[in-house]
């Protein structure tokens, strides 16, 4: 596992968060541990290491 910390798209908490490095594009929502939002995740991995992360609101 990859952990990554990142500031809340709402609340600009930094936040951490576990990646798995074993699949190399993912998305997924996961709610921000200080205001409960949730957040739209896309990390992406090349050879197991990270190369970009993006943490976007969804509008609500």
């Amino acid at each position: 596992m990859y952990e990554h910390f990142f500031q809340c798209p709402y609340c600009w908490e930094e936040i951490s968060m576990l990646l798995d490095p074993s699949v190399n594009y993912q998305v997924y929502v996961e709610d921000c541990e200080v205001c409960c939002n949730p957040i739209e995740i896309h990390p992406r991995f090349e050879e197991q290491e990270l190369i970009s992360f993006e943490a976007i609101s969804i509008e609500q």
